[in-house]
């Protein structure tokens, strides 16, 4: 996980300015050091991250594809969808009203490495903000009207099963699994955003994962 107390760099894409500045001025609340870039549209947006390398991308879905274009859902879910395939293993946040449109790109959200996470515009900071730390530390976290729809996939139960089964930490389901470990802990951020199992204060998640995947009937 990384220490979210450490000076972050966020990028952030939305069309309008108010919304950019209003997630800028809380991000700097919480992370005074923080550098911030900002785009307003799809094509200043693979410009700009061409050359960046923020810790987190915080993007909308509505967003137009040119300075002046319409704004379309379809543009942001196509440049989403990119920057996904393209920085495999970059943490997002998606900050949109039309969350649920995501399940277009289901494929793209299961196979990303890095975190991920979504926020409706219409929560509270508080709420932005907590799926922001999920994301920088590498947590998957989906709404569950869009979770009924995952499926929990054969890799991420052989991690669970060596973990709970073998006793065997993230480095030994690595090599046993012939992957990074890096792969490893997305697995298990998946699994968990399947489960409903998300970080909270005072409670470690790997216990409360297995607790979980115990009441699911997933393991004995």
């Amino acid at each position: 996980m990384q220490d979210t107390l450490r000076s972050q760099s966020f990028f952030l894409v939305d069309d309008h300015t108010a919304i950019l500045n209003g997630t800028a001025m809380s991000l700097k609340q919480e992370f005074p050091e923080a550098e911030i870039a900002m785009a307003q549209t799809a094509q200043e947006a693979r410009q700009k991250l061409a050359t960046l390398h923020p810790d987190l991308i915080i993007v909308d879905l509505s967003l137009p594809e040119t300075k002046g274009a319409t704004c379309r859902t379809e543009t942001g879910i196509n440049l989403l969808r990119e920057f996904l395939e393209i920085y495999e293993t970059y943490n997002f946040v998606v900050q949109s009203a039309n969350v649920m449109s995501l399940v277009r790109i289901k494929p793209s959200i299961d196979a990303h490495q890095g975190g991920f996470a979504l926020v409706d515009k219409g929560e509270p900071t508080e709420e932005m903000l907590k799926r922001v730390k999920w994301a920088l530390d590498g947590l998957v976290y989906t709404p569950p009207t869009m979770r009924k729809h995952l499926e929990i996939k054969p890799q991420w139960m052989q991690v669970l099963e060596l973990a709970v089964n073998e006793g065997f930490n993230d480095k030994a389901i690595a090599k046993e699994m012939n992957v990074a470990e890096r792969t490893v802990r997305n697995y298990w951020a998946k699994l968990q955003d399947v489960l409903g199992v998300y970080q909270e204060e005072g409670k470690i998640l790997r216990i409360q994962t297995e607790l979980r995947a115990r009441e699911e009937g997933l393991i004995d």
